[in-house]
């Protein structure tokens, strides 16, 4: 791993609160993610199982967790499983972890080989009356791919049919969504990566830079800062391309008048940041980009101020909404008839601003949590409005992240240069 040892302790509260969910007299087991093939003999980079990271702080494959806190003998009540070190494996591809080493970073005591796990297994689910199975469990998901986890549901199913089964995903949606002071500390460690590498950003760019060389440095930054890369695909869009929400080319020409939208995050200890800033790619904005921008800033900002405990992400999109049809109005946009005569299935506001405000983020980018129940303390979401003018070529956003508090929220990204005067003072030097 690139990053520094994290306190184990994050992982072992993470089980505990898994446990107290539990029913009585109930196993759960959890797998790690399929190696999956590229092409030829070649795989692509591993991606651990985020419930299973979750539990143990373990990225090596053909890894599990038995978690068993009515087993009669107390050192199997939490096992980690891992496979057992080969010598000709690990000189092609790598050492793989030793037992003393899965205990450091994990906080198991007790560490089984994947070759002897079946003949404890079924004499503890023998004992059991409910097993709890994981399966990938995200509103957004939409994959053809039969992954281990629902693999392994089917086996189990056919060789103790007679047991009754509940769903882990249900319990990890809840327990993921809220952060521990721990995993947030985690958190803010890459996105102090993330603003160093911003800042270093500003700097480089300039008329005739190519968006692939942004990128590159956002990469570069990461890697020299122990981050193991980036959160998800970096965006780096100049122009009109700022206009599509998931540009991933980055292969056109930064050009002299331009804005440039950026939106990029590190991961560090398996968690991730989410920034969004757009900047004027020769160091000046126009008076007109300035006004969008600024916008696009008070939206943010009315946006942040909303996000409390108590608050529903139903409630929160309609009052951003209504602020954002007011603001796109003294932008000159949007007409009065245009939201006069507005469809409230589709309002007129969704032609500048056609996507969500804020998205919980954690192990995964878009992490797990609530999107119909009130917010609670302890959530961390982004918040990221953004304003997207066709006719100006023109598309603006702007993100930070925000921890849900007991009296409000801390944003986490607070010192990070988000005004207009910020980001031309940092180009100019």
């Amino acid at each position: 791993m690139k990053h520094l040892p994290l306190n184990p302790s994050i992982f072992r509260n993470n089980r505990k609160r898994f446990i107290e969910r539990m029913e009585k007299n109930a196993i759960a087991i959890f797998n790690s993610n399929d190696e999956m093939p590229m092409n030829g003999d070649a795989l692509y980079p591993f991606q651990q199982n985020s419930d299973l990271y979750w539990l143990t702080g373990i990225m090596q494959e053909d890894t599990m967790v038995v978690l068993f806190p009515d087993n009669p003998d107390p050192k199997f009540r939490e096992v980690l499983v891992l496979v057992r070190p080969n010598e000709l494996k690990e000189k092609w591809d790598g050492k793989r972890l030793r037992a003393a080493e899965a205990k450091q970073i994990s906080g198991f005591d007790s560490v089984v080989w994947l070759d002897s796990l079946e003949g404890l297994l079924q004499p503890w689910i023998h004992l059991a009356d409910i097993i709890y199975l994981n399966s990938n469990e995200n509103d957004r998901k939409a994959s053809p791919i039969l992954t281990r986890d629902y693999r392994y549901a089917e086996e189990m199913k056919l060789k103790y049919p007679f047991h009754r089964y509940e769903r882990s995903a249900k319990i990890l949606k809840d327990l993921r969504g809220i952060k521990t002071k721990e995993e947030v500390e985690v958190m803010q460690e890459a996105m102090n990566i993330t603003h160093k590498t911003f800042e270093k950003l500003l700097k480089v760019i300039r008329p005739g830079i190519m968006e692939y060389e942004i990128h590159a440095e956002i990469v570069h930054s990461f890697l020299m800062q122990r981050s193991s890369g980036e959160a998800y695909g970096s965006i780096v869009a100049s122009g009109d391309r700022a206009r599509t929400l998931h540009y991933v080319t980055n292969s056109e020409e930064c050009k002299d008048g331009e804005l440039i939208l950026m939106d990029f995050g590190a991961r560090y200890g398996g968690y991730c940041a989410d920034l969004t800033r757009t900047v004027p790619v020769n160091g000046k904005f126009t008076k007109r980009q300035a006004e969008v921008y600024n916008a696009c800033l008070h939206l943010h900002n009315f946006a942040k101020a909303l996000l409390k405990p108590g608050i529903t992400i139903t409630d929160y999109t309609d009052k951003v909404a209504d602020e954002a049809t007011k603001t796109f109005v003294k932008l000159g946009i949007l007409s009065d008839a245009d939201v006069k005569n507005e469809d409230r299935e589709n309002r007129a506001y969704r032609k500048y601003l056609y996507h969500g405000i804020s998205h919980h983020l954690g192990i995964d980018v878009h992490d797990l949590g609530t999107r119909t129940e009130p917010l609670q303390p302890g959530m961390v979401l982004t918040v990221e409005p953004g304003i997207y003018i066709e006719q100006e070529q023109m598309g603006i956003r702007i993100e930070n992240n925000v921890w849900i508090t007991e009296s409000g929220n801390d944003d986490l990204m607070k010192n990070i240069p988000i005004t207009v005067a910020e980001i031309e003072a940092l180009m100019k030097k």
